[in-house]
């Protein structure tokens, strides 16, 4: 109805031109061709391609009939004539064509920074959203705004959510936006006017969008793809840093209280052991049998349970980030030796066989912790092996690094323990009537890691078990 109403308009300027050139005020032939080229001008300007043409056509003939001789007629008696007509037609419609040409170009370069300004204030918008409400959410809400579509959806694949407004048929759309997101295709329904387009992070699908009656070019809409898709990933990645955040000052309240618990332990503990040592220590005490046995269980009692809270506390250390390493420099043979010295009282009656390399160079490490990290595994190599199998100590260096193991004759360790008996509480299914936390190996794991090494083991079931762990090497320069 709009083209109608334009050419109407066209042949009612071509019909006004005629009249006014014949009848009001008769002029020759070449102001009248003049006159039509300014209205055709004029046409191709405010109207398009087919009004001129159109108005082009109808005014070539109209110049034909009442200004070219023989006037009233369609033909022409002067060959020359037919130079002018032709000319007059080429002209006007390659005015027309240029006009038409130049508005066009002139629409597009308009629409085209409409469409960066609405992007620059759709991102803009985007920039002030509400960490409270879902990102997906307020995408939608400012794209439909801002690009003023009638209906938008979003499927957000990492939230597994799709957000939606002014779609009726929404369960339907549903399908169409995990399909677009999943096999990361384009379609779009000339039916519904409905374009589902998916929405790539670099190669990777991270979701899709859906608008309806969407005037804008591919560029643009796929502009507002990509802007999109950095806002989808901008808030998985602020979601992700929260949840570490809040996971980091969870385990820091925890580390805090933790240690707060055990050191109040630490003083009831001092003090029992200290009446149970006395008792079983003072000659002059006069105790009877039942007395001095049920006294022994609470020395030792207390002694498993100093251990316990010691490890708690350094498990809280470490989880809480005051870990801190006193370097010194040290050979390896010195540390296992006070080691055994330290626990002479348990290694007694057991066959300990000690093996340390020749020459072997100095360790730049932390001696309490490591001397920590040696006793704990024999500790683990006594517990575990037969009262007659005799326990491995030893130093070796290998690939650069100075290595301690600790070897047992025990039952062995299976290849799914393996992966887990570093775990924190973890306790292996033979070790249920065994004492013990599950603290220790993950200490243990903790301190090696915290001077750059790592601690391992090799086992097979039925043939025991080989706790190894590296050290650093001191600098050359370094001495005892």
């Amino acid at each position: 109805m709009r083209l109608a109403g334009r050419l109407i308009a066209s042949l009612a300027l071509v019909a006004a031109v005629t009249f006014l050139s014949f009848r009001v005020s008769p002029v020759n032939e070449i102001t009248a061709g003049f006159l039509y080229l300014v209205a055709i001008l004029l046409i191709a300007t405010a109207g398009g391609l087919v009004e001129s043409t159109v108005a082009s056509l109808v005014a070539m003939l109209c110049f034909n009939f009442f200004f070219l001789p023989p006037v009233g007629t369609l033909t022409i008696a002067d060959p020359r004539n037919w130079v002018a007509l032709f000319a007059f037609l080429a002209t006007s419609l390659t005015a027309s064509q240029l006009s038409a040409r130049a508005k066009r170009r002139t629409r597009e370069a308009m629409d085209r920074q409409n469409e960066v300004e609405k992007l620059y204030s759709l991102s803009r918008a985007l920039l002030l959203a509400d960490a409270t409400r879902p990102i997906g959410k307020q995408i939608v809400e400012q794209i439909a705004q801002v690009f003023e579509f009638p209906a938008v959806a979003l499927y957000d694949r990492a939230a597994g959510e799709i957000y939606g407004a002014g779609f009726d048929d929404f369960p339907a759309l549903d399908g169409e936006l995990r399909e677009a997101a999943l096999r990361s295709q384009f379609s779009r329904n000339e039916n519904s006017r409905v374009i589902v387009t998916p929405i790539r992070l670099g190669r990777q699908p991270i979701g899709s969008l859906a608008v309806r009656s969407a005037p804008l070019s591919d560029a643009a809409l796929q502009s507002l793809v990509n802007l999109v898709a950095i806002w989808l990933e901008r808030a998985l990645s602020e979601e992700t840093v929260n949840r570490a955040e809040v996971a980091r000052r969870s385990d820091e309240l925890k580390s805090t209280l933790l240690d707060a618990i055990a050191h109040e332990f630490k003083t009831p503990l001092t003090s029992i052991k200290a009446v149970t040592t006395d008792l079983l220590s003072d000659p002059a005490a006069r105790l009877e049998e039942h007395q001095r046995e049920l006294i022994s269980i609470a020395d030792e009692g207390a002694d498993r349970l100093s251990t316990l809270v010691t490890q708690a506390i350094q498990l809280a250390r470490i989880e809480g980030g005051r870990f801190q390493l006193n370097r010194g420099s040290h050979f390896p043979g010195s540390l296992i030796s006070a080691v055994l010295r330290q626990m002479k009282s348990l290694t007694d009656g057991r066959e300990i066989k000690v093996c340390i390399a020749d020459e072997l160079p100095l360790v730049s490490v932390d001696a309490e912790l490591v001397q920590m990290v040696i006793a704990h595994l024999i500790d683990n190599a006594l517990k575990y092996s037969p009262r007659g199998a005799p326990i491995s100590i030893g130093a070796r260096l290998s690939d650069g690094r100075a290595v301690i193991y600790v070897a047992d004759r025990g039952p062995g360790i299976t290849q799914e323990e393996q992966s887990r008996i570093f775990d924190k509480f973890y306790r292996g299914a033979k070790d249920r009537n065994l004492k013990g936390t599950g603290m220790g190996l993950a200490i243990a794991r903790e301190i090696i890691r915290g001077h750059g090494e790592e601690i391992w083991v090799r086992s097979k079931p039925g043939e025991g078990s080989e706790f190894s762990f590296s050290l650093p090497l001191a600098p050359p320069s370094s001495g005892e």
